[in-house]
């Protein structure tokens, strides 16, 4: 390109906005993290062999809270997620069942998260990662629910 000559203007494009479930031509919609999470988590705890979500830490003070009269159960609990306008990405941190096979349990998480996420919102949830932080030997709790929540001991 010579002095003389400028370089051209970049393309511009001006996209439509197709309308989708969540925006229509009547208005939008838009869905909080939190509701997002909330469906992930129970959507996980359906699952058979999840004992619990969270890492220890989260489990931890999901316990202490519970014991708190009036309070509510945290259903979102070790479940974070990152939502846009049309797609969602969610992380889940689970305590499984002794003998579950991890990878058929991580798969069964996924397909039950991504149905009730985009069934409920019309989300695309482009993906599930999940980490496992512990193992649940009937032994180590004998008090504890198979749900995750202590039993009171009095």
């Amino acid at each position: 390109m010579s002095n003389t000559q400028s370089a051209a203007a970049p393309a511009t494009s001006v996209v439509a906005t197709q309308p989708g479930p969540l925006t229509t031509t009547h208005g939008k919609t838009s869905i909080a993290d939190t509701v997002v999470s909330k469906i992930a988590g129970l959507a996980a705890r359906e699952v058979s062999g999840v004992h619990a979500l969270g890492g220890s830490a989260s489990r931890a003070v999901g316990a202490l809270r519970e014991r708190i009269p009036g309070a509510t159960v945290n259903h979102a609990q070790g479940v974070s997620v990152e939502v846009g306008e049309k797609q969602a990405a969610v992380d889940i941190d689970i305590v499984a069942e002794y003998g579950v096979s991890i990878a058929d349990l991580a798969t069964g998480i996924r397909r039950n998260v991504i149905a009730a996420i985009e069934r409920m919102t019309g989300l695309e949830v482009v993906e599930v990662d999940i980490t496992v932080h512990d193992v649940y030997i009937g032994d180590d709790e004998p008090d504890q629910p198979a749900d995750g929540r202590r039993a009171r001991v009095e």
